[in-house]
């Protein structure tokens, strides 16, 4: 598992992982639901792209995305309503 830090470095994963299963950025973007530009402008590393979409593309390529590093979102931790 690689660690991700910036915009640049998921659009270079997803760039990867696009290519390894031989898509186009036109097949990604119907298979995610999105448009070729998005696509485009997440593999250039574009920070302000839409998050929805962006886990989209991620489902679409067989990925899932992990948090590490962060507290625990234990439901014993965090009482419903705060």
């Amino acid at each position: 598992m690689s660690s991700i830090r910036t915009t640049e470095q998921l659009g270079d994963a997803l760039r990867a992982a696009r290519k390894q299963l031989g898509l186009t950025q036109p097949q990604l973007a119907l298979a995610a639901g999105v448009g070729v530009r998005f696509i485009v402008d997440l593999e250039a590393g574009k920070p302000t792209l839409r998050l929805e979409n962006v886990l989209r593309v991620i489902d679409a390529l067989g990925g899932v995305l992990q948090i590490t590093g962060l507290p625990s979102s234990d439901s014993e931790n965090h009482p419903e309503g705060n």
